[in-house]
């Protein structure tokens, strides 16, 4: 076969292909493979939508020394293990670049004054086992990408603007021991597959608009130590498999069977 015409026929394929990837969207197309670079650009970027130059402690950010040695970050192997910037005077947005942390295992951005929504991206954090966002500005809905951070412990989101409904998908959390999802501005009624999540031993939903009655399938959490979900517009009964031992208070009366 003329060689001219097998080079024509790659490329018209090679373009097919790329034509369909663009169309399924950006997730599908391959990203750049992580390293101390891209997560030395990450924390830059961080820096830079976060207002960094104002930050009550920026020691030794984007100066050349080793990222471990910048403020609030820890490192391991030189990649990005730790971000502890809590009270620190953070706004604005948080930007996408740091799902490229993807050695990350504990990110802590409370008691700031960041506003936005919660990228979605940060579902792709494969090693994240601590996301505290709590006391900020954040608004939108909760990512449904959360529910793939399969080794995630502790997600506490209390204390924002967020609004819509609990994402099914966080009870494919079945590592969680802790969620506080408390003051906000959730509605719709608590998700069945929150009692999917066989770890949960802490569950704060206090006052949001959350609505309809009260899942049975969470007095089934065989962990289940601490229950807050008052003030909110729940109706029905108490389930008898919620004992007194979650300290559940509420203005309802117990179902009766």
């Amino acid at each position: 076969m003329n060689t001219g015409l097998v080079y024509l026929r790659f490329l018209m394929v090679g373009s097919v292909l790329v034509g369909l990837l663009a169309a399924c969207g950006s997730d599908m197309l391959p990203t750049a493979t992580s390293s101390p670079e891209t997560d030395r650009e990450a924390l830059v970027a961080l820096y830079n939508a976060t207002d960094g130059p104002n930050w009550h402690n920026n020691d030794n950010w984007l100066s050349d020394l080793p990222i471990g040695e910048w403020y609030g970050v820890a490192s391991k192997e030189g990649r990005v293990s730790q971000l502890d910037l809590a009270r620190n005077g953070l706004s604005g947005e948080i930007p996408p670049e740091l799902a490229n942390l993807n050695k990350l295992f504990w990110l802590d951005l409370s008691e700031n004054e960041l506003s936005g929504e919660i990228p979605a991206l940060l579902g792709k954090l494969p090693k994240l086992r601590f996301l505290h966002l709590y006391e900020n500005n954040l608004s939108g809905e909760i990512p449904a990408a959360l529910g793939k951070l399969f080794h995630l412990q502790e997600l506490i989101l209390s204390d924002n603007e967020l609004g819509g409904g609990i994402p099914r998908e966080l009870g494919d959390l079945v590592n969680l021991y802790r969620l506080d999802l408390s003051h906000n501005e959730l509605g719709g009624e608590i998700p069945r597959e929150l009692g999917n999540m066989i770890s949960l031993g802490r569950l704060d939903l206090t006052t949001n608009q959350l609505s309809g009655e009260i899942p049975r399938e969470l007095g089934d959490l065989p962990n289940l130590q601490y229950l807050r979900i008052s003030g909110n517009k729940l109706s029905g009964c108490i389930p008898l498999s919620l004992g007194e031992g979650t300290g559940l208070r509420l203005e309802l009366p117990r179902c009766k069977d």
